[in-house]
């Protein structure tokens, strides 16, 4: 029996999949608990057109994310901050600070896609990556200076 796979379905497939399943184990198992619909022509047809809405939406989400990553890999963060003589700061500089200062100058991104894996203790220049939606990956650069 043919169906399509509604939810994500552990040891058959993904969502959207058109899989060939024993008739039991579709009619006992996954249509009653609505993890799968009958691939009859018309849910084919159906699952066509969302694929290909969804493809339209991804491709949008993916140039969006692409114009974004490009804002962002112009701009540098620079931070001035105190520090001892062998190059330690007596702070940090954190996720939160560098999406602070990326707002400042006018690209908005949550401070949980900056991958920054613990606050920069020490002065020097970093390559910092922000993960984007559709898996996009930026990187901003960040200068930290001694202040005066």
């Amino acid at each position: 029996m043919d169906i399509i796979l509604v939810e994500n379905v552990e040891g058959l497939g993904q969502i959207g999949d058109l899989v060939k399943v024993k008739p039991g184990y579709a009619r006992n198992f996954l249509l009653p608990r609505k993890l799968a619909v009958e691939a009859s022509l018309r849910n084919v047809k159906e699952l066509e057109h969302q694929k290909r809405q969804l493809e339209r939406k991804a491709q949008k989400v993916l140039e969006g994310a692409q114009v974004l990553k490009a804002q962002i890999e112009k701009l540098s963060c620079t931070f001035a901050m105190r520090a001892g003589e062998d190059g330690k700061l007596f702070g940090s500089v954190t996720s939160m600070e560098i999406q602070q200062q990326l707002a400042d100058k006018g690209v908005d991104v949550d401070r949980k896609k900056i991958q920054l894996a613990e606050p920069l203790k020490t002065l020097g220049d970093f390559e910092v990556p922000v993960k984007l939606d559709a898996g996009v990956i930026a990187t901003v650069r960040v200068t930290v200076a001694a202040a005066e």
